[in-house]
């Protein structure tokens, strides 16, 4: 707690060419999305705004906060064998694959550092592979190590925080994130998703248990919805539990695969509406974390909207 600030000096960007070497051949996650986010900040005059915050390579220790030693050694087994898929599911890998992960993990972790001790407001990881699906046993839905997940528990380790709020955008559910945390009682997650989309999990009474009872909130919803019905569960579902639990740090897990024409979902939101989402949660970062809040790429695969949106995202963390 020593080491915690009030920061004053904007908002951080992770952005690292190195994120390119995880190569992806067959899905949608591919590398361009690094490129068209760099290009829709640097043309809306937003790159020069941000602070960048160089990358590290996490250490295994900090991988294992969330997932098994068995795990990662599996990932490392397929990635040097050369296997092109991790053998827990459908996620894509390559040569480097186990590198650039690490990275993108210790890229948040840095983030996170940055935050806490008040070298900035806010940041956003602009990072690959994303994590959210991955669970402590298991990586799918195009993740290895769920990032958001590591740093909740890094910043607990770290700095003692004994609260942390992850809020989840993304149009799938965070499985891994709500599996990593479903009996904690140090987590508030709040995930609106796609119903019956992938990976199927997500489901309203799954609230949490144990310590965790009550600290998983749900919001499925159907395919059409958008900005109006997220807001409306944060309004009446996740506002008094924000209340109640006061956050000392704030996670975003930012997928841009809900707005209107990505290729996997089929949510609704326009790049001014990922604005406004994200001053919602801004704004309980500013009153209970003392405006510390890390957000972190997750989904977002229309590489002709993923830039618009992504920058409508980071302007609203600049303005806060």
């Amino acid at each position: 707690m020593d080491e915690m600030a009030t920061a004053q000096n904007g908002t951080g960007l992770v952005l690292d060419a190195f994120f390119y070497l995880h190569d992806v051949r067959f899905g949608p996650e591919v590398a361009e999305r690094m490129g068209v986010i760099e290009k829709a900040l640097e043309k809306s005059g937003l790159l020069e705004k941000v602070v960048r915050i160089e990358p590290r390579t996490a250490l295994a220790s900090d991988i294992y906060l969330v997932h098994s030693p068995k795990y990662f050694q599996q990932v490392k087994k397929d990635v040097e064998f050369g296997a092109g898929e991790l053998s827990t599911g459908d996620t894509e890998v390559s040569e480097h694959s186990l590198e650039v992960a690490m990275k993108a993990t210790g890229g948040v972790l840095e983030a996170v550092d940055a935050v806490v001790k008040g070298k900035v407001r806010n940041a956003f990881c602009c990072v690959r592979p994303p994590g959210h699906h991955a669970t402590p046993t298991k990586g799918m839905g195009f993740c290895v190590f769920n990032h958001v997940a590591i740093a909740a528990r890094y910043a607990r380790k770290m700095y003692r925080l004994e609260r942390v709020l992850i809020v989840d955008w993304d149009v799938h559910h965070g499985n891994g994130t709500q599996e990593a945390f479903y009996e904690d009682g140090g987590v508030l997650f709040f995930s609106s998703h796609q119903e019956l989309l992938y990976p199927g999990t997500g489901r309203r009474e799954e609230t949490g248990s144990g310590k965790g009872a009550g600290l998983i909130v749900n919001a499925p919803l159907p395919e059409g919805s958008g900005y109006v019905d997220i807001l409306a569960e944060m309004d009446t579902r996740l506002e008094e539990k924000v209340r109640e639990f006061r956050p000392e740090l704030v996670l975003i897990s930012a997928g841009f695969d809900a707005r209107a024409g990505d290729p996997m979902g089929d949510f609704t939101l326009s790049d001014e509406e990922f604005g406004l989402l994200t001053r919602k949660v801004v704004g309980w970062a500013e009153e209970f974390a003392a405006g510390r809040l890390v957000s972190v790429l997750e989904g977002g695969y229309n590489l002709e909207t993923l830039g618009g949106a992504a920058a409508a995202h980071v302007g609203a963390l600049l303005e806060g």
